[in-house]
């Protein structure tokens, strides 16, 4: 129902009809608000009271202040303040050691001196002298006590600061990186290697030989332990082997799968990726490769090739020079010397001498010679077995090998006969002892 009611000004009007509250309810609800809100603080203050705030009014830092002199600088005052600190903190360690330093001194000596007094004992003088040490060091150790007393208070006092503020309770970090490889001897890269060979071999010529880049990839995606430098070392040496046994075309087909494994090790190092996830990309690349990527791989192949080659070369030669100084190890003479060298140093008719086994030319030519180089001369025949000083007491013929090689026939009797004779009558003139 609408019901006529008058405003504050005495006016009348038409209005909703609410019932009013009483003045003392009022009071009463303000008086019970504001007893909440002291509560409230209270309990606030208590919980407050539980917690020492009293440790973080003390706090040295040195940009604590916002407003300083318009005329300094002020992170150049911060920076100062800060290393003032820093200084005045070293000092304070510095002092602090040195005084644990001399507490420690004082205390051994104190109980240096204590020992000496037990075992002392009947000596008066001594123990006399110890007693008055002890004493003294003793009274030391007292003022010593006080001092570290003060110097704790003064450590309690000194404001903290953000060195001193907090300190780790632990730190740890892990950060996960590969490891590098450990670098290898030759030694041990040579015992990798064989071990690798004895136990791949089979696999790693299957692959040489191969001869389509679909069947390489397949090979090595069922092969994976393949791709790695051993495989790549391997393939090498068989290149060589190949070219000394002038096996050149099956050489230039492993030459190949060589320059295809290097490539993908070279791939995976350039990429830091594992080499066996890189076979079928390059593989797929060297399908789609163009012209430029093709004509290096090939330029690669050929100078491998090439290097192959003059390898083979110089095994071949050594090979040779190895067989050469084995016979010439073998023909060497009693006394160390080659038979076909001593015969190619000596003079035209001493030479011919031998060539001929003429032994009274061979007499007449060394009675015209200079005594010191008959003797030089046929002191190397002798070291080289081209002559025998003495062939029936030694059981050999007089004539070498070499001379037997040059087609010389040897007469042994007729050898030794004038072998005798001349021992026996002209070795003064040969100069022979």
């Amino acid at each position: 129902s609408r019901d006529s009611c008058t405003n504050p000004r005495g006016e009348s009007s038409t209005s909703r009809h609410y019932p009013s509250i009483p003045d003392s309810f009022l009071v009463h609800f303000e008086r019970l608000r504001l007893l909440l809100f002291k509560q409230k603080l209270v309990n606030f203050t208590q919980l407050s009271n539980m917690v020492d705030y009293s440790k973080w009014k003390n706090i040295e830092v040195s940009d604590d202040e916002d407003d300083t002199h318009p005329n300094i600088d002020t992170p150049s005052l911060f920076r100062w303040r800060h290393q003032a600190r820093v200084e005045r903190t070293e000092k304070e360690i510095e002092e602090k050691q040195q005084f644990l330093a001399k507490q420690k001194e004082n205390r051994t000596k104190l109980r240096e001196a204590q020992d000496k007094m037990k075992k002392a004992k009947g000596n008066q003088e001594e123990m006399s002298a110890l007693k008055k040490q002890i004493d003294s060091l003793k009274k030391e150790e007292e003022k010593l006590r006080k001092q570290e007393e003060e110097l704790a208070k003064k450590e309690r006092l000194t404001p903290w600061n953000v060195d001193t503020l907090s300190k780790d309770g632990f730190s740890h970090s892990y950060i996960n990186k590969s490891q590098p490889k450990k670098e290898l001897t030759d030694e041990e890269k040579h015992e990798q290697l064989q071990s690798f060979v004895e136990r791949h071999e089979k696999d790693m010529k299957h692959y040489g030989m191969l001869n389509d880049y679909e069947d390489s990839n397949d090979y090595l995606r069922d092969n994976p332990h393949l791709v790695c430098e051993e495989t790549a070392s391997f393939l090498t040496l068989w290149c060589v082997t190949l070219e000394v046994e002038e096996k050149t075309a099956l050489m230039c087909r492993v030459a190949h799968q060589t320059i295809v494994m290097q490539y993908i090790l070279q791939l995976a190092k350039q990429l830091e990726r594992d080499p066996r996830s890189c076979v079928p990309g390059f593989f797929q690349r060297m399908k789609t490769a163009e012209k430029q990527y093709t004509d290096a791989f090939r330029d690669e192949l050929q100078s491998f090739i090439e290097r192959v080659k003059a390898r083979a070369k110089i095994r071949i030669e050594e090979a040779v020079k190895k067989v050469e100084e084995e016979e010439r190890q073998k023909r060497l003479g009693p006394g160390g010397l080659d038979p076909v060298e001593v015969m190619d140093s000596l003079p035209p008719e001493l030479r011919s001498c031998f060539e001929e086994r003429n032994i009274p030319k061979l007499q007449d030519v060394i009675s015209k010679l200079p005594k010191e180089e008959a003797a030089y001369h046929m002191k190397r025949c002798v070291d080289s077995g081209l002559w025998v000083a003495d062939a029936k007491s030694a059981g050999l013929t007089p004539a070498s090998e070499e001379l037997k090689k040059h087609n010389i026939e040897v007469d042994d009797e007729s050898s030794d006969e004038h072998y005798e004779d001349i021992n026996n009558e002209d070795k003064d003139e040969l100069g022979l002892d």
